[in-house]
């Protein structure tokens, strides 16, 4: 219906419909997609009255400009953009009240490169596979398996109970008051150091390797996209000399290292299997500063053990839990 849309003035650099991910379908040979950083992409949902998967836009660099029909919250978080409703500057981590023909605006990333858009009722696309992620690579999701254009009419769900308690609270002030912690917000840092776990062939490399993982800077290459960020740096060599691996699973987080011995930092949309060794893998809680990679950032890793990284995820799931309470009590 024309009433329950944005339109879509200036789609920017790269903006895609994503949301929790495509589970289930990997053994199918299907990516998992999502949001590089569903951490973000729940927060900003939970924000507008949504559900923490609702599918919302993934801004990359910005230049986003939307136009919307009727009254919506809107909420982002992520890297370090100026975002505007009109004049009027909106904050990351917090939601705000969008009246009909107004128009919303990114501007270009000041620091990390990517962003996520909730808007209250969600992207309302079809699911394909159970997730109305866009996949870029094979073409479905989203709008039409593509990024946003210009002149697009993007699709909104209908705004919940939830959602409309918020703007009530909205009324008169516009932006709340009140929102995520800074570092959800805003999750882009200047010196990432992203914490890692060894991988299957961690033993295949040799000594100095391993040693260069710990104490080498990287830099993120140009070729780089949301299926990985290549990086480059002193050379991991393995003590073999490289031989055939026969392919196996590999996630998002997982390190490949191929012959070349320059790593590679596989992304949300990577593919389900892959035949170069995996010398370590970032954990869970540190992918949303790997999502703000850009070429030419420098990234740090360190080690630290499988028991840290589940007490890392736990507490920070403990963290999310307590917020989505605190947001309760703000508008019952």
């Amino acid at each position: 219906m024309e009433g329950m849309s944005a339109a879509v003035l200036r789609s920017g650099f790269l903006t895609t419909v994503q949301d929790a991910g495509r589970t289930g379908f990997r053994q199918f040979g299907v990516s998992p997609t999502g949001a590089l950083d569903t951490h973000a992409a729940r927060v900003a949902n939970l924000l507008t009255g949504n559900d923490d998967d609702a599918s919302l836009l993934e801004v990359t660099l910005g230049g986003l400009r939307l136009r919307f029909t009727d009254e919506r919250l809107a909420a982002w978080c992520g890297g370090s953009f100026a975002v505007r409703i009109g004049e009027i500057l909106v904050p990351p981590g917090r939601a705000c009240r969008v009246r009909p023909m107004d128009e919303l605006s990114f501007g270009g990333a000041e620091s990390g490169c990517r962003a996520w858009l909730a808007i209250s009722g969600g992207v309302d696309v079809p699911r394909v596979l159970g997730s109305r992620s866009t996949d870029l690579r094979a073409g479905f999701g989203g709008i039409q398996g593509r990024a946003l254009r210009d002149g697009d009419r993007l699709p909104l769900g209908a705004v919940s109970p939830r959602s409309a308690a918020i703007a009530r609270h909205l009324r008169d002030s516009r932006i709340a008051n009140w929102g995520a912690p800074g570092p959800w917000a805003v999750s882009a840092t200047r010196h990432p150091m992203l914490r890692i776990v060894r991988g299957a062939e961690w033993e295949r490399f040799t000594a100095e390797a391993r040693s260069r993982l710990h104490t080498a800077v990287f830099t993120v290459t140009s070729d780089s996209d949301r299926m990985g960020a290549r990086l480059d740096g002193p050379l991991l060599a393995q003590s073999d000399g490289g031989g055939d691996l026969i392919s196996e699973a590999v996630t998002p987080g997982t390190i490949q290292v191929p012959a070349n011995g320059r790593p590679i930092l596989l992304l949300a949309d990577c593919q389900t299997i892959g035949g170069y060794p995996k010398l370590a893998h970032v954990i869970i809680a540190d992918l949303p500063v790997a999502a703000q990679l850009r070429p030419g950032d420098e990234v740090r890793f360190r080690e630290v053990t499988l028991a840290e990284a589940h007490r890392a995820l736990l507490a920070r799931e403990g963290e999310l839990e307590r917020f989505r309470v605190g947001l309760t009590l703000r508008a019952p």
